[in-house]
């Protein structure tokens, strides 16, 4: 439960389920993967049992570890997408609010001096970003908003290298445009394609060293 004292989005905010989404599509294809790496765990077994049928081959090892690769990645992408299932943007006449269930905070309209939308290619499907650049200094630590933060050549000039990068499912784009749009159309930029795997990775590194490894 959020503490009393936390700063709430406005009644009439849009609310996008962004969690929701993911998980309905990540959680099903994540226990695909871990069906295929228990099989070739038992695939595995079999073999250190001496109860195969007919001879070991190199490429019948290299199946077999490719399989539990796959149910080893499946067990990664549960994990996430169980932790991140209650995650909701929601948007306002404040700001951009990010609330992951357990702690929410917001990105105020008034500090930014822009707002775009990146996306990229992921084999047939699109990876889509909101990307808000801040007219001022970022926390880099802050316990909800870290991971949103990135390092990168900015859209034009003008605008900060730091900027909040906030992933979102294909699904969601057009609700996620429009409530954008319906508060801040004066400093929309617009979309912009990027290379593949554009979404990247937050600053663990940094964020552990900053804040002497404790986890926020």
């Amino acid at each position: 439960m959020l503490p009393s004292h936390t700063p709430s989005p406005a009644p009439d905010a849009t609310v996008i389920r962004t969690g929701r989404r993911g998980a309905m599509v990540g959680l099903p294809c994540s226990v695909l993967l871990i069906a295929m790496g228990a099989v070739g765990v038992l695939g595995a077994v079999v073999i250190a049992t001496g109860n195969q049928k007919g001879e070991s081959t190199p490429a019948g090892f290299a199946g077999l570890g490719f399989m539990l690769a796959l149910g080893a990645l499946g067990v990664f992408l549960f994990v996430i997408n169980w932790a991140n299932r209650r995650t909701r943007i929601l948007v306002d006449h404040t700001g951009l609010w990010i609330d992951s269930g357990k702690l929410r905070n917001v990105i105020p309209w008034q500090t930014l001096a822009g707002v775009g939308l990146y996306w990229s290619k992921f084999g047939r499907q699109n990876v889509y970003s909101l990307e808000l650049f801040p007219t001022g200094p970022v926390d880099r630590d802050d316990p909800v908003l870290w991971t949103l933060v990135r390092d990168e050549e900015p859209l034009h000039p003008n605008l900060p290298r730091l900027r909040y990068r906030v992933p979102f499912p294909a699904g969601c784009r057009e609700q996620v445009v429009t409530a954008v749009q319906q508060y801040v159309p004066h400093i929309w930029l617009g979309e912009s394609e990027r290379a593949q795997g554009h979404v990247g990775r937050p600053d663990v590194k940094g964020h552990k060293e900053r804040t002497r490894g404790r986890t926020q």
